[in-house]
């Protein structure tokens, strides 16, 4: 919710993505998953262990996690305590907090396609009073693109919270404060933006936000969160808190009111994952809807926002992601989906500290989603060309031929002559050979080998261009850790 979250999310495109984080690592191999898109039992064992580890090392105290792949869930589990005396559920919903903001961006295209807005109504077609109302539209409300001042930067309940509040004190406080920039220069994280879309979503809906949420989006996807304000008493998940590296204690929630349209729902991970289903394939709404919600805003100076309507947009590391975040007091949620394998990993967790959902998702996604490419017979040719790279830089030669233009400039004469003079001393090369399978990376192909002369081993770090005969992007050697 506020933004630590903001952090939180950027570095989950690389925790999701990277190859190299540790949870990952320590999971055992996993074989492909039956046609029918269900997880192999060493693929659950998989999940399991880095979930299990993931709490161990973080003190949070539960997680829950659904997985959605080829349209439908293939798990929903969870682990830990929920609360004291309450052992953590799949069918407990937690509060998703931020991640409810795709929810209003959604629900607004319905509105839009119903005739009732347009995106590019100014907000003061609505509500009067709101700073830069004349100039900020709806689109640049889901955006976090209109300038308006965020009521709940800090990452803690400040002092006024502990009172009820409602959406249009939220805007009399904080909306009609001066702009922090021009609309459409910059992007900000802003809940008071998405509070003035809920209001406006209210009028020209002509019914409560919930009732909205209730009849267009949940009712026909059969999904049932509830008001997250509801769910801050006993019977429903505790969340959590640490200050420092103190103990972890309850954490006492806001006052009424201060999550609504920023942050209004509480849901299992499993009806979040329905909802990534919905999206994957293109239902509940025409899919150009799903397109639009999910294009990245471009800034008026031309920059990638990286933002949509509600969601994050980016490609990592080859894949194409779809994801956001939330945090409430004593909760975090992470929801990402993967439209070109067709999977959606939901993790939501009963604590406002450390990273599981981040490193619980990046761990799932390796298992479910292999990076190794197939081995076949061309990479006994990549491997015998690589050591022959080898062998002629520590020579002293160089064959341009076989290199990108990036890595042609980065073998300058200097380089080529720390290569050869650090490495000729060693001795000719008696052996080379893989140190892992090949992986896809960033539009090459990523292949590590481990080179030895006489007793000194050595790491080869390569990326390659696709095909059998892709030239080298990029060929660095350094000290083993064997």
């Amino acid at each position: 919710m506020n933004r630590t979250v903001l952090a939180r999310l950027l570095a989950a495109g690389a925790l999701i993505l990277s190859p190299n984080i540790a949870a990952a690592q320590a999971t055992p191999p996993v074989t492909a998953a039956p046609t029918n898109g269900a997880l192999t039992p060493a693929q659950e064992q998989a999940i399991d262990a880095a979930v299990t580890k993931a709490l161990a090392q973080s003190g949070v105290p539960s997680a829950q996690v659904a997985i959605a792949r080829g349209g439908q869930i293939v798990l929903a589990k969870a682990w830990g305590k929920a609360a004291d005396g309450m052992p953590a559920h799949p069918d407990q919903p937690y509060q998703i907090a931020s991640n409810s903001k795709q929810f209003l961006g959604a629900l607004i295209l319905k509105l839009r396609d119903q005739g009732k807005l347009s995106l590019d109504d100014k907000v003061s077609k609505y509500l009067t009073g709101v700073s830069g109302g004349d100039e900020i539209t709806i689109r640049q409300l889901l955006s976090h693109t209109s300038g308006l001042r965020d009521f709940w930067p800090q990452d803690y309940d400040f002092v006024d919270m502990h009172t009820p509040v409602k959406p249009e004190e939220i805007v009399r406080r904080w909306a009609t404060a001066p702009l922090d920039y021009k609309p459409g220069t910059r992007w900000q994280y802003s809940n008071t933006g998405y509070v003035v879309a809920g209001l406006i979503a209210e009028k020209a809906g002509g019914a409560p936000l919930w009732t909205l949420f209730e009849r267009e989006l949940f009712q026909p996807l059969d999904l049932h969160p509830l008001k997250l304000d509801d769910t801050n008493k006993p019977g429903f998940p505790q969340g959590y808190h640490r200050y420092a590296l103190g103990p972890v204690v309850p954490a006492s929630p806001p006052a009424s009111g201060w999550l609504w349209a920023a942050g209004e729902i509480s849901m299992t991970a499993s009806d979040l994952a329905r909802w990534d289903i919905a999206r994957l394939h293109r239902t509940l709404l025409p899919a150009a809807d799903w397109e639009e919600q999910e294009a990245p805003i471009i800034l008026a100076d031309g920059t990638n926002s990286a933002y949509g309507l509600g969601v994050f947009t980016r490609t990592a590391d080859g894949r194409r992601v779809i994801n956001h975040g939330g945090e409430s007091t004593g909760f975090l949620s992470q929801a990402t989906m993967y439209p070109d394998s067709d999977v959606a990993i939901v993790v939501l967790t009963n604590a406002d500290f450390g990273s599981v959902t981040g490193t619980v998702t990046s761990a799932i996604a390796d298992i479910v989603m292999p990076r190794d490419l197939p081995l076949d017979s061309g990479e006994a040719a990549r491997t015998a060309d690589a050591r022959a790279q080898l062998e002629a830089l520590v020579a002293g030669k160089f064959d341009p031929a076989g290199f990108t233009a990036h890595a042609r400039d980065y073998f300058s004469a200097a380089v080529r002559k720390d290569y050869r003079e650090s490495l000729t001393p060693l001795g000719p090369l008696t052996a080379f050979e893989p140190a892992g399978k090949p992986k896809l990376r960033g539009g090459f192909v990523n292949r590590t080998f481990t080179a030895t002369f006489g007793k000194r081993k050595l790491a080869v770090s390569t990326y390659a261009e696709p095909g059998a005969n892709g030239a080298w992007e990029q060929f660095i050697v350094m000290p083993s850790e064997d």
